[in-house]
Formats: C-alpha cells, structure tokens, sequence
C-alpha cells in the first residue's frame, strides 16, 4: 500500500513541473517585444565668442614687491658728551627739513680748550714780531695785520704766507704750522657736536634721549628720507634685453586707491642662480606712499606686431585654445609669445577666427555649441 502510494506521489510531482515549466512558456510568449530606444537629442551649450583681430599689442611683465626709503641713513655720534634737548624732539616719526639740527651734544669743554689753544697760538706769533721785524722787515706787516685780525671767537684763518726759504725755515723752527693745524682740526671736530639732518625726512628709529651720556661711534637712531622711494623687483632673465634704465612702470596696490608711475633706475649684474631672475629697482615719488607699502605694477617690454592679447584663462595646456567651427568647439594650437597675471600674447590666429570670449567648465574638442558673438575681451 505504502509503495503504491509512493509511486503516485512521485507522478504527480513530475505532472505539477511539467505544467509549470509550460504555464511559464505560454506567458512569456505573450510578453510584448522591447522597444528600440530612439537616438538622444544633442544638447547645444549657448557660449559667447569674439572674433580674432590681430594687430599690435604690447607685451609686459608683472612686478611686485614693497617700497624702501632711497634716503634711509643711520646716525652714529662722533664725539663724546652730554645729548643737549633741541627744539624739536628726536622721537620716531617727527619730521626735519635738511639742514636742520638733529641732535646737539653739550660742547663747552671742546670749545673752551680751542680758545685756549688760539690763545697759545697769537701769543706765539707776538712774540715772533720783533724778530720778524727786523730779520724779514718785508714780511713783517702781513704778520701783524694777522696779529691785529686776530679773533678767537672765529673760525682760524690761514697763516701768512713766507716770502722767502729763510723766512719759511725759520717759522718751521717756532712750531706755528703744528699750532695751526691742531687748532683746524679741533675746530672740525667741534662741527661734530652738533648732527643736521641731511635731507628732508622722519626719524624712523630713535635710540636716546636729552640728559643721556653719548659715546663716540654710539648709534643714535636713524633718518628715512619721504616722497622719493624705491622697489625692488625680480625680473626672469630671458625678460632682461627689454628692460633698461629709465623704462617707464605702471604701479598699483590693492590696499589703497590710486595709481603711480615708477621709473627704473638701476638692473642688478647679479643673477640669482637659483631662480635665474634679476633684481630690478624702481624708483617712484607721489602722494600716499609709504615705507614697506606692498605694490604692484606692470613693465612694458616690446610691441608685437600681428598679436592678439586674450585672456590667460583661455590658455589649454598652455598653447591651446578653444575656437568655434560648424558649431562645435575645436582646439587649436597658438605661438604664446609672453603671459602676465591676466593676460597672454599669442600668434597664429587667423582674423575673424571665432574664440571663446571665457573660460568653459567641462568643455571637450567636438562639443556641439551655439556661437554668440560678443566684442573682444581685453
């Protein structure tokens, strides 16, 4: 019974697959075929574009760096005495016009020990007249009007000149040229207590105050001339030839409005072997400049004929650019004759060549595109 039972089971079971697998053919025999997907539409990205028009253009080189003083001068004492007040103080940022007094230090014992030393000196000559008048009648008038001139509350004039050899070995015996030429140089030395400002300018360090001792070779502060400053800039060596004393430079600062025009005053012989630049200087005056102001500027290097300036940006890879033909972007390759900050000089672009006027994000050789002319972007 158990057998029988079995065997039918293991019928069924075969029956019930055997419909199954039939059911699943018929339904799918019913499905309907797919469709065939239709070709996409292109999409077309609308660009601005400008036509080429070559022409001259004038080729630069950006510059940049901060301003240092032309007058700039440190200020040592050369004597040694008491730092006397003045009539005005030398504190940080006061202003001097040239010639005036900087600094006086007291002076008293210097200049006592010089009349005294005068003093020594007509004494000397007086007592000379007597033998002068008899041994050099001659000479003897230019002595004692020397004599009666005599003042030693001024600056030593010179001593009369011999008539004769004998008249010169005999005033060499009486030591008076060694009088005189102490007395000159004590009288130089005590122009040193006194310091003038050299040029018109601020102090730009002060070091000491009225009431302090000074030491000769003590460095006091320092004086910064105002208006008249320079900047110094690195130029690539291959940019050298176009540059050369008296190049004209546009200057700017992106800190403060207004605008300067510096002038190159000197180009270093040195190069700098690792970056293979040259160090540039140029002088610029005008209202609003300062010490350590940060500028930058533009140097004019040549005029190229048959150029176009375009933007830098529309550089790829770095002699490429994109240009439009039958509606669709194309690279073409460009002679980069120099570059700047914004902007790039190139050749070999044909007139009236479609380029696009800015920088496209995602943008592939072939893109379909609508053109929309603009002007020219410079």
């Amino acid at each position: 019974m158990s057998l029988l039972f079995r065997r039918i089971s293991i019928v069924l079971g075969l029956l019930v697959l055997v419909g199954a697998f039939m059911l699943s053919q018929r339904m799918s025999a019913q499905k309907a075929p797919p469709k065939k997907k239709e070709n996409p539409v292109p999409v077309i990205r609308e660009i601005e574009v400008f036509k080429a028009q070559n022409g001259s253009a004038s080729s630069e080189i950006e510059v940049q760096g901060s301003l240092a003083a032309y007058n700039k001068v440190d200020i040592f004492a050369e004597v040694t005495g008491m730092l006397e007040s003045t009539a005005k103080p030398f504190k940080v940022g006061t202003y001097f016009k040239k010639g005036e007094i900087l600094l006086d230090i007291e002076d008293d014992e210097s200049r006592l020990s010089i009349l005294s030393q005068k003093s020594n000196l007509v004494n000397a000559i007086t007592m000379l007249l007597p033998d002068l008048k008899i041994d050099y009648p001659n000479s003897f008038p230019q002595w004692k009007t020397y004599v009666d001139n005599f003042n030693v509350e001024t600056s030593i004039k010179e001593l009369p000149k011999p008539l004769s050899d004998q008249e010169k070995y005999y005033i060499a015996t009486k030591n008076l040229s060694a009088q005189y030429y102490t007395i000159k140089s004590a009288e130089k030395r005590l122009g040193k207590y006194t310091v003038y400002a050299p040029f018109s300018g601020v102090i730009s360090e002060a070091m000491i105050n009225p009431g302090s001792l000074v030491r000769a070779g003590q460095k006091m502060g320092s004086l910064m001339g105002t208006g008249d400053y320079e900047l110094q800039a690195t130029v690539n060596l291959e940019d050298l030839k176009y540059i050369k004393t008296g190049t004209k430079v546009n200057l700017y600062s992106d800190a403060i409005a207004g605008n300067w025009v510096g002038t190159v005053r000197r180009v270093s012989d040195m190069i700098d072997p690792n970056t293979q630049s040259v160090l540039v200087f140029i002088g610029v005056r005008g209202k609003g400049l300062r010490e350590g102001m940060y500028l930058k500027g533009n140097l004019k290097t040549r005029s190229v004929n048959n150029a176009l300036a375009i933007p830098l940006d529309l550089l790829v890879n770095q002699n490429q650019v994109y240009v439009v033909k039958n509606d669709k972007l194309k690279l073409q390759k460009v002679t980069v004759l120099n570059t700047n900050a914004s902007e790039a000089i190139v050749q070999d672009i044909l007139d009236g060549t479609l380029l696009v006027k800015n920088k496209l994000v995602g943008a592939f050789e072939g893109m379909n595109v609508k053109a929309v002319e603009m002007t020219a972007s410079k």
